[in-house]
């Protein structure tokens, strides 16, 4: 079942804008409270993260902001006065009171008591200081709003505590609403789950929604594939608020592994001309589509075809006439054969104006007729030749590696794969490293070493929102995360994990198993979740199913590339030792028919000092995947871009 997520609704009026004198400047506010160093406010992070979470500081007073996840409107009746007994009133006995129709109205109909407070009217009585009478004052109800902010620093939100004097409620009430209020830190008014709230002064600044019944998150418990439609309000709410913090860790632990284990950060190109794998699914990239094969004509952009002097307009509208003939004879029952002949007119003319349309249309698409691909010539194109959306940046990587030793990249890549699985985006983020003077096992404990760091980095800095997760998405993410961290990974070959899935009889898999077929995500996640239950690592793959550049075995049919297979999740690391002799290399590439043109400056690399290297890719959506628990990739990519799919 997919985690769901409230966005909790305030039902509320729109009121009018603040007045100016309301929205004030925000000055300095003296605290020994950390504030952030851009934008003078206290997070929220620096009050819930302290042992006591802020109840130490009641009394400070501070500037705070955030979104309103979810509010509240208290109405108070005023305190009444006592009324004064102690001079009797004209024309009434001693210690009787004055009894009005109000009070009357109030007493024997409630009815009525509610529509006084609805309209937030209390009363009471009030002497006249002339003529010593009694008469009905209306004292207006000022309601207080309690909000739940957000700041997106942290799991927790903040009760703030506004009074209607310092912004109108229809205003604050509504979720989404921005607030920046300067305020004093006290204990919670209302009880309940909050350690302390804020008492809010002035009001900095409000941020409205103008129209609640559009703002998405108005809604309640919505499920995280429809907040894909929304993908730039979909940080809001607390799961994938929770997921980017988590994301965002496992960037910092990715680096600072690399950069402790003596690696230098490079940065590979997006746009290459190199098939990184070869015969991969690549997204090119060009600006000569949009060209036309004709120059553009001065003609109206709506062409008018002719036949037989008549247009197409003209056409149409003696199609609506002679449609409205058609009913006029049905409804006044005339003969038959009027009828008849009508409507076999009608049926004429309906021909010719599918004709005429359908000339149209063929005109319109030969006067802005786009060039085919397979017809380019690239030589007038931006780069002055073929050029792609890399799919991977160990090519690259390696000639940094072949003068710098150990290196590593972290950046997006571009499969154009028409896949709609749940592991697979057209643009994901791949940390990848290359190692000069290593070999296929190191490869595979550098991998191994990185992947247990980044699991144990999760479980130790995402505290709070790992909590959260284990509490709303999988009950079962902490104990997946340890495993990895402390077990052992199984290593078997590719030939022996055949083997194995050939004798699960009692297993049925879309695609047959026999030597010499790619692993599928079914294959790999069968032998990982059922058979080991832990992580597996498959090496010794047969050479046709690994990209060229893939150092080939003495055997002559398998190559040295290695698979990591995790649980729940699939291959999440995919490494290989690369093929160092010039000769072997330039075999390869003509055995499948790839441009050596094209790999040139790769060869250049064996020609010249070359040293045995290997490295790996790391998806790094997976590993978000992995320790979220999130069941689909595109929820865990900020703005996932799928086969067939789009936003923002």
């Amino acid at each position: 079942m997919s985690p769901k997520e409230e966005a909790p609704a305030a039902a509320a009026t729109e009121a009018p804008k603040m007045a100016p004198q309301q929205q004030q400047e925000a000055a300095p506010v003296k605290t020994h409270i950390p504030t952030s160093k851009y934008s003078k406010r206290v997070v929220l992070k620096t009050l819930f993260s302290r042992e006591d979470r802020g109840i130490g500081l009641s009394g400070e007073r501070i500037v705070i902001g955030g979104w309103v996840k979810s509010s509240k409107e208290v109405r108070k009746q005023p305190p009444l006065p006592q009324p004064d007994t102690t001079q009797p009133q004209p024309g009434a006995k001693a210690g009787q009171k004055d009894v009005t129709c109000t009070e009357l109205l109030q007493n024997r109909m409630p009815i009525f008591r509610t529509f006084l407070k609805l309209f937030g009217v209390g009363t009471h009585n009030e002497k006249d200081s002339a003529g010593g009478l009694t008469y009905r004052v209306q004292h207006p109800v000022m309601p207080t709003v309690f909000l739940q902010i957000s700041d997106g620093s942290c799991i927790d939100s903040l009760q703030v505590v506004v009074d209607s004097t310092l912004a109108p409620p229809g205003q604050i009430l509504l979720s989404g609403t921005c607030i920046l209020v300067e305020g004093v830190i006290q204990p919670p008014s209302t009880g309940g789950k909050h350690s302390i709230e804020v008492k809010a002064e002035k009001v900095l600044h409000l941020g409205v929604v103008e129209d609640h019944e559009k703002y998405p998150l108005s809604k309640k418990r919505l499920p995280l594939h429809t907040l894909r439609d929304w993908a730039h309000f979909r940080p809001r709410t607390t799961t994938v608020a929770s997921i980017t913090r988590i994301r965002h860790s496992l960037s910092h632990a990715t680096h600072n592994f690399f950069q402790n284990n003596g690696f230098l950060y490079v940065q590979v190109p997006v746009i290459t001309t190199t098939d990184s794998e070869g015969l991969s699914n690549k997204f090119n990239v060009t600006t000569l589509l949009g060209k036309t094969t004709e120059e553009p004509s001065n003609k109206p952009s709506v062409v008018r075809k002719q036949v037989s002097g008549v247009s197409l307009e003209s056409i149409k509208a003696s199609l609506k006439e002679k449609s409205n003939q058609v009913e006029e004879l049905k409804r006044t029952d005339s003969n038959r054969e009027a009828l008849l002949a009508a409507i076999q007119d009608l049926k004429k003319t309906n021909e010719l104006a599918s004709q005429l349309e359908a000339k149209e249309k063929k005109e319109k698409a030969k006067a802005t007729a786009l060039v085919k691909p397979d017809r380019l010539d690239f030589t007038d194109d931006f780069f002055s030749c073929q050029a792609f959306l890399t799919v991977s940046g160990r090519l690259h990587l390696e000639s940094y590696a072949c003068a710098l030793g150990n290196v590593y990249s972290f950046g997006p890549r571009f499969k154009a794969q028409t896949s709609h699985s749940t592991r697979h985006v057209s643009e994901m983020w791949m940390v990848e490293a290359e190692m000069a003077f290593a070999e296929l096992e190191e490869a595979m404990c550098c991998a191994t070493d990185l992947l247990k760091h980044l699991c144990k980095w999760v479980l130790e800095k995402c505290n709070e929102d790992m909590k959260f997760v284990l509490k709303r998405v999988d009950q079962s993410i902490v104990g997946r995360l340890q495993s990895v961290v402390s077990t052992n990974f199984e290593k078997l070959p590719y030939c022996k994990a055949i083997d194995i899935l050939k004798q699960a009889k009692e297993q049925k898999f879309d695609m047959d198993i026999e030597w010499g077929v790619p692993l599928t995500e079914e294959h790999e996640s069968y032998l990982a979740d059922e058979i080991f239950k832990k992580p597996v690592i498959i090496y010794d793959y047969p050479k046709e199913v690994k990209p060229f550049y893939v150092r080939q075995n003495d055997d002559g049919k398998t190559v040295a590339a290695f698979d990591v297979i995790v649980p729940k999740v699939g291959a999440v690391i995919r490494g290989s030792q690369n093929e160092e002799r010039v000769k072997v290399l330039s075999t390869r590439i003509k055995e499948l028919g790839l441009s050596s043109e094209q790999y040139e400056w790769y060869l250049d690399l064996r020609r010249n000092g070359t040293a045995k290297h290997a490295g790996f890719s790391l998806t790094f959506d997976l590993i978000v995947l992995l320790a979220t628990g999130i069941s689909d990739i595109r929820d865990v990519v900020p703005f996932p871009r799928s086969y067939g799919k789009i936003s923002n």
